[in-house]
């Protein structure tokens, strides 16, 4: 039933319950799972959730705060923040890719990942996923500033690194498709607070035909494409929309306002996210948890269309009664 609650509300109709799906920092975890009494691998099944990822990303630890991901950037992740952490130097110096090779996927790890997720027993919508998908990638190995500096100004040096990286990701999204994946989800940043992190126009000439190639590739397998995607992509969501975009994650309501962008862009968007790691979650009682909740529900489940869920894996300055809260309001629905 958790599977085909997830397809009817993609396909825009009404479920009941909506599906939904709550997904925590490792420190957050770590809490939750203290109080409850889990283990860390009960965790998904305690939420109830409906959607399970298989992340092809397979790194290695130097030290037991460095994780060195497949491209070989090292992440410190000896502060507060154990799930991504802070670019301890990055790979390339200029905009030139001159002495540095983009790896080539782990194809193996690909299959070990699908066949787990696949064979696992779960009743669950089933994604393949690569996080960090093109703009991420290509300023973890510059720099974000260097990189913006880079669009503006090095478009030969641009093109041939997401022509690189965009030949790494097909490589592992043919090999998902192999196996009877529901879709596939990618994760890239393009927003701040208020507007994208470049120009409309930079998006659409630079990230806009690789992740078109992206979205073709699994469109035409007959599944769905999900994008993760943090801040305000007002100015693009037309566009994501042409290019095939089934759900958008996340919909952050201190950015959006959720009646509007259901009116707006519900017709063609299923809305995964809406309930506030910034502004609410940290903040209100459990009991205001529960009616955010509802309302969230309510405003973006109305004629199909929401996976609800909190706005991003929720960090650790969310107390563990307001996750007990949450995950009450999405199973007594």
């Amino acid at each position: 039933m958790k599977r085909e609650r997830v397809i009817s509300a993609v396909a825009h109709k009404n479920t009941e319950p909506v599906p939904h799906s709550t997904d925590l920092t490792v420190p957050l975890a770590e809490k939750v799972c203290d109080h409850l009494k889990i283990g860390h691998e009960d965790l998904w099944d305690w939420f109830d959730n409906h959607i399970e990822e298989a992340k092809y990303r397979k790194g290695e630890w130097p030290t037991k705060d460095v994780y060195r991901d497949p491209f070989g950037v090292e992440w410190d992740r000896s502060g507060a923040d154990k799930d991504i952490g802070i670019i301890k130097e990055y790979i390339l110096k200029e905009p030139e890719i001159k002495g540095y090779h983009v790896p080539e996927p782990d194809l193996d790890f690909v299959d070990e990942l699908s066949s787990k997720m696949i064979n696992d027993g779960r009743d669950s919508y089933k994604f393949g996923k690569i996080g960090f998908s093109l703009f991420e990638r290509a300023w973890s190995l510059r720099g974000l500033e260097n990189f913006l500096a880079d669009l503006a100004g090095e478009e030969k040096f641009v093109c041939e690194l997401f022509e690189q990286i965009l030949e790494y990701n097909m490589k592992i999204i043919d090999r998902a498709l192999e196996y009877p994946i529901d879709g596939f989800f990618v994760g890239d940043d393009y927003g701040q607070q208020r507007g994208l992190l470049m120009s409309p126009a930079t998006w659409r000439k630079f990230i806009k035909p690789n992740l078109a190639a992206m979205f073709e590739k699994v469109k035409s397998a007959g599944r769905t494409v999900a994008l993760h995607s943090c801040g305000d992509l007002s100015a693009i969501l037309g566009d994501l929309i042409d290019i095939g975009l089934d759900i958008y994650q996340t919909v952050q309501p201190e950015i959006y306002g959720l009646e509007k962008i259901k009116q707006n862009f519900g017709a063609h968007l299923t809305f995964w996210g809406g309930i506030s790691t910034q502004k609410d979650l940290p903040y209100v009682s459990p009991d205001e948890v529960k009616k955010i909740a509802r309302e969230a529900i309510k405003i973006l489940g109305k004629s199909g269309g929401y996976i609800a869920a909190p706005t991003h894996q929720v960090p650790a300055d969310v107390p563990v009664e307001n996750i007990i809260a949450l995950a009450e309001a999405f199973k007594n629905q």
